[in-house]
């Protein structure tokens, strides 16, 4: 398994963040890896490429609704 600490990543930040609240993923093809652009060298989520497909189309399809505004 790839590892954003020892293997070069290419990171890209979302395209629905706004106001500084924002998320950056990186695709190695079988994970994919998702960070707060804010905490480059904190935690970061990794997920199987099929588990994240799934809850994309989830999404899109309207079965999960984004919570709201945090804080």
């Amino acid at each position: 398994m790839a590892d954003p600490g020892r293997f070069p990543i290419v990171w890209r930040k979302s395209s629905a963040s706004l106001n500084g609240n924002c998320v950056e993923v990186a695709d190695t093809g079988t994970e994919v890896y998702v960070r707060d652009s804010k905490n480059r060298t904190g935690p970061y989520l990794r997920i199987r490429t099929d588990n994240w497909r799934m809850f994309i189309a989830a999404i899109r399809a309207g079965d999960l609704q984004a919570p709201g505004p945090v804080g």
